[in-house]
């Protein structure tokens, strides 16, 4: 097959050469009228060839061959009875063909499009609409303004005749959302379809132009834009579908390329200032302007999210979810700037007694399912009173303000939640609080003040965790994981608890 290839590839360049360089040599046999007819034929044959080799793309590849084999048949009547004719009619039977190309091509790349792309996303959308509006503004310019001064006859065969610029549009729009989908980072599959369709888009528009001045001529320069893009088309069926990458699109890419094609928006408009444009133009030209500016706004939305999302993580303990340190000088620094001398909030850090032994005897998946544990009993009961913060390691704060039960009642609410008792272990907590503003104008002092009395208070007595710890050592030593602690440690993140 890509002998074949090659060798219509050789037979286009070698037509082309002599279309430009030597316009009326004999055409031969090599260049008769029908030799391009083989060429055509090659390309829809091959293209369901490779339609019946794959297995989970066969519908959409043989949609495309039965458009590449509907146009040969379009262009095989026309080449029969209409090549002669300088001004052909429109419509004719040959239309029919390359029309029922169009519809087929367009279902096959949506489907192509669909299983390249699981979803695709608003972004994509918008850049495809901005390449297909500056390309509408582009064609508006040269080819509708030209079929609109000189298409005359029926309503039919107007409409018929505005339907090759528009399709070919609706064609351009599904590959630049095709490529903006991959983050335009293209291969080879998709690049082939992108020159087959880009090629029939500049073929259609010099031919729509010439036809309607009675100046065409079958065979020229320019047909071979047909040929070539139905040759890509085919080969890029033969081409491996490559994985969607996993690796981040380049950002400057992204919004690079809907950049370039809303600067041709812009050279239209300021074209138009100059040189008399059609208002077709000219508003398409406006309008991919108005799809750039609400790119930008959608970029930038999705900066403010991605901002939001990493300050939010900035902020929060990955284990537990709870605020982590950073969040608390935060909150208390707020806190502090409204304050005056007659509130009161209350700080207090707390640090686990046993924990260590337990994550020693454990291991640290259940020490860090204890800690997902302690953290939410601890944030439960401070529902509706204050905040709970995680420190690090197995330290944790709370900040609340004195309820109707008073500062002690709520520190000792606070402690029980820090405490779990199971077979051969208790878990539990010293810790030392500070009053704020009275105690401490600023975050650092107001850790600084309870650090140190939460270590004094853990030194000043022999909680009832260390004295079961002195006197069950050995008995740790043998026991057995908790109930249920290795299976709650598995939806923990597997690290260790510091």
């Amino acid at each position: 097959m890509r002998a074949g290839f090659l060798v219509v590839l050789l037979w286009l360049g070698m037509h082309e050469v002599r279309a430009v360089g030597f316009p009326d040599s004999a055409d031969g046999v090599l260049f008769h009228r029908f030799a391009h007819l083989a060429v055509l034929g090659f390309s829809a044959l091959s293209c369901l060839a490779a339609a019946g080799r794959s297995d989970g793309e066969r519908l959409p590849w043989a949609l495309i061959g039965s458009g590449l084999l509907a146009w040969t048949a379009g262009e095989a009547w026309y080449t029969i009875v209409l090549w002669d004719d300088p001004s052909p009619p429109i419509p004719s039977p040959a239309d029919a063909g390359y029309q029922l190309f169009t519809l087929l091509l367009l279902s096959g790349l949506v489907m192509l499009l669909r299983r390249r792309t699981r979803s695709i996303s608003t972004t994509s959308w918008v850049d495809g609409l901005i390449a297909g509006l500056a390309v509408s503004a582009l064609s508006a310019a040269v080819v509708f303004e030209t079929l609109n001064r000189h298409v005359e006859g029926d309503l039919l065969g107007v409409v018929v005749a505005l339907a090759y610029p528009l399709t070919d549009t609706m064609l351009l729009v599904v590959i630049a959302v095709a490529l903006a989908a991959m983050a335009w980072r293209i291969d080879r599959r998709w690049a082939l379809l992108a020159i087959g369709v880009v090629s029939f888009w500049l073929a259609d528009s010099l031919y729509a132009v010439t036809a309607v001045r009675g100046d065409h001529e079958s065979g020229g320069w320019f047909d071979i834009g047909w040929w070539a893009g139905m040759l890509a088309i085919s080969a890029a069926a033969w081409q491996p579908g490559r994985p969607r990458s996993r690796v981040p699109p380049d950002a400057r890419r992204l919004i690079a390329v809907p950049l370039a094609f809303g600067s041709i928006g812009l050279a239209l408009l300021l074209y138009a200032t100059v040189v008399p444009v059609s208002r077709l133009s000219v508003a398409l030209a406006a309008a991919s302007l108005v799809a750039v500016m609400a790119r930008t706004l959608l970029t930038f939305r999705d900066y403010v999210g991605m901002l939001a999302h990493s300050r939010q993580e900035a902020l929060t303990d990955a284990l537990t979810g709870l605020g982590n340190r950073r969040a608390l000088e935060r909150v208390v620094e707020g806190e502090l700037s409204r304050a005056d001398d007659d509130d009161q909030l209350i700080l207090v850090l707390f640090d686990l007694d046993g924990f260590k032994h337990y994550n020693d005897n454990f291991g640290h998946p259940a020490g860090d399912a204890l800690l997902v544990r302690l953290s939410a009993a601890l944030a439960t009961f401070l529902d509706g009173r204050g905040q709970a913060f995680r420190m690090g390691g197995d330290e944790f704060c709370a900040l609340f303000r004195p309820g109707p039960s008073g500062v002690q009642m709520t520190l000792d609410g606070a402690a029980a939640a820090l405490t779990e008792k199971g077979d051969g272990f208790l878990i539990g907590c010293s810790y030392g609080s500070v009053d704020l503003p009275g105690e401490a104008r600023t975050p650092a002092d107001a850790l600084g003040v309870a650090d140190q009395r939460m270590y004094a208070d853990k030194r000043s007595r022999r909680s009832p965790v260390a004295e079961q710890l002195r006197t069950s050592s050995g008995m740790l030593s043998h026991t057995a994981i908790p109930s249920g602690a290795a299976d709650r440690g598995r939806g923990a993140p597997r690290r260790a608890n510091r």
